[in-house]
């Protein structure tokens, strides 16, 4: 990341890297293309269409994106094939929307229920072009899906409900650790559970042409065999955690909150004005405090409030003047994309774009 930051604009701003971003896409790209695997990028990092156009120039078959909102804003804007990889519970008012969906784009969606794929199936009823369901597995992260064997029990289930079942995905989201053997452990445990769930399908007459797994944490401990699809999001711009994990490097921060200090109250001790409400209030293990400044690699982001951010210096070091600006990356990027109207686009720490953040908001 450029530690050349901009003039503009007015402050607390989410800027992207444009450089940055790009490499970050076209390295995760190449990799899975010598990997042999598709990559379908998770788009409820960014939530930008301008960044999604990117990701698919370079190759990706698709977006996965979290509700039926996210699908909408993703279709108006050209995306031609979604995956809703969430298991939707449909209502009335959902099921209108996913029609209207699967009329105009290829369209799948998650399920890790027999009562979720029969109401899919109603749902999905009388639209123009079918739906394809994916089955959540449950890899070790222990949140949403079913153990492999129960995928059988899914799958016959949502063909009776008149839907196509593509394949099998899981989020190996237990690959997040300090220790990179974490993020290995993860990457079996996906290849071995979608592996058991695909054969399990199979063995009751069932194509499985999806097998679809992978994260940013997972990246580069993937190998090919059983799965066949990547749904990375984070990579996009990384963030705090990721760099404290040790799945990136500072260089490949995209992504930061451009901020002026407003208060230096004590040595050693100075305010921000992006609070909360910029930077997002999720905090990690791996995370010393609520941020990361690369050109203060060894202050702590202490406390947040709302419109405030006191950072810690360690003893002796120079405090930034009143009025001067600092980048923080925030701990997780999703969120305070998910605040922002806008993502202002720089290059060589010039603006040279603005982005809306089209999906902002879009949570159901």
């Amino acid at each position: 990341m450029s530690t050349h930051l901009p003039e503009e604009p007015a402050t607390p701003a989410l800027v992207v890297d444009a450089d940055v971003m790009e490499r970050n896409i076209a390295r995760m790209s190449a990799a899975a293309l010598d990997g042999g695997f598709a990559v379908r990028p998770h788009a409820k990092t960014h939530k930008c269409p301008e960044i999604a156009r990117r990701q698919l120039d370079a190759g990706a078959v698709g977006l996965s994106v979290a509700t039926v909102g996210e699908a909408e804003v993703f279709a108006r804007n050209g995306v031609t094939d979604l995956f809703i990889a969430y298991p939707l519970w449909v209502d009335d008012a959902k099921a209108r929307r996913l029609r209207a969906l699967a009329d105009a784009v290829a369209l799948r969606v998650g399920a890790d229920s027999v009562e979720g794929v029969r109401r899919l199936g109603r749902a999905l009823r009388g639209a123009a072009a079918p739906a394809q369901v994916m089955i959540e597995i449950d890899s070790g992260h222990h949140r949403t899906g079913v153990v492999p064997a129960a995928a059988t029990e899914i799958g016959l289930a949502a063909v009776d409900a008149g839907l196509e079942v593509a394949g099998v995905f899981t989020f190996p989201g237990h690959g997040y650790g300090h220790d990179p053997r974490a993020r290995e452990h993860a990457a079996r445990d996906e290849e071995r559970a979608l592996g058991e769930a695909a054969e399990a399908l199979r063995a009751v007459g069932l194509t499985v042409p999806v097998v679809s797994g992978g994260s940013t944490p997972t990246a580069g401990q993937w190998r090919s065999g059983a799965v066949n699809e990547l749904r990375p999001g984070v990579y996009v711009f990384n963030d705090a955690t990721q760099l404290a994990i040790g799945s990136c490097t500072a260089d490949d921060l995209g992504l930061y909150a451009l901020a002026t200090v407003v208060s230096t109250p004590g040595p050693g001790r100075f305010v921000l004005d992006a609070g909360s409400k910029v930077l997002g209030s999720d905090a990690s293990p791996w995370v010393r405090g609520h941020g990361y400044l690369p050109d203060h690699p060894d202050a702590v982001v202490a406390s947040l409030s709302e419109h405030h951010a006191t950072v810690v210096l360690p003893e002796g070091g120079p405090t930034p003047r009143l009025g001067s600006r600092v980048a923080v990356v925030p701990v997780h990027v999703c969120t305070p994309v998910n605040l922002a109207d806008t993502l202002e686009v720089v290059r060589a720490g010039e603006v040279v774009d603005r982005w809306t953040v089209a999906a902002r908001g879009a949570n159901s």
